[in-house]
């Protein structure tokens, strides 16, 4: 049995290639064409953007990118199941979240940091998600969730509360 190295330069040459996506490039540009004041020109810009909104159109997604703004994440999430079917409108994500596949986050609605978002689930609303929440699959987020909760349902209530 032969056994293939997932982090070799090659396979992950051919692996962004097969999945149209590659991570880095992919915040890298985004970055690029959200931030008003970027240095790069406007002509690369577009260039980017037009690159960006393929890989989206490819896993029928969208991050909210425009040029000039979007969505604003802290850094990249993370997408354990690629990007298939997440749509994110004008919102704000937090660091280090993990977003599965088939999420919807409308405008103006705010992730906290270290949050999971379960497969299928809809924050609408503008509701607020707060740290180091978990929001189970295909629940639908309405209103505000505190801080170290875990919410679940059709509309989504709260199951468990961590005191830190």
């Amino acid at each position: 049995m032969v056994r293939i190295n997932k982090n070799s330069w090659f396979v992950k040459l051919i692996l962004n290639h097969i999945q149209h996506y590659n991570h880095e490039k992919y915040w890298k540009m985004r970055e690029e064409v959200i931030n008003p004041n970027s240095k790069k020109s406007k002509l690369i810009r577009y260039w980017y953007l037009y690159r960006i909104k393929k890989m989206d159109a490819f896993h029928n997604a969208t991050m909210c990118t425009d040029m000039g703004f979007g969505a604003i994440f802290k850094n990249p999430p993370f997408f354990p199941h690629g990007m298939n079917g997440i749509i994110i409108g004008n919102a704000k994500i937090g660091a280090n979240c993990k977003i599965l596949h088939q999420v919807t986050v409308q405008d103006y609605c705010e992730i906290g940091d270290n949050c999971l978002l379960g497969a299928g689930c809809k924050i609408i609303n503008g509701a607020k998600v707060g740290n180091n929440c978990k929001i189970g699959a295909n629940a639908v987020v309405n209103k505000d969730v505190p801080d170290n909760c875990t919410a679940v349902g059709v509309p989504a209530r709260i199951i468990i509360k961590q005191n830190d």
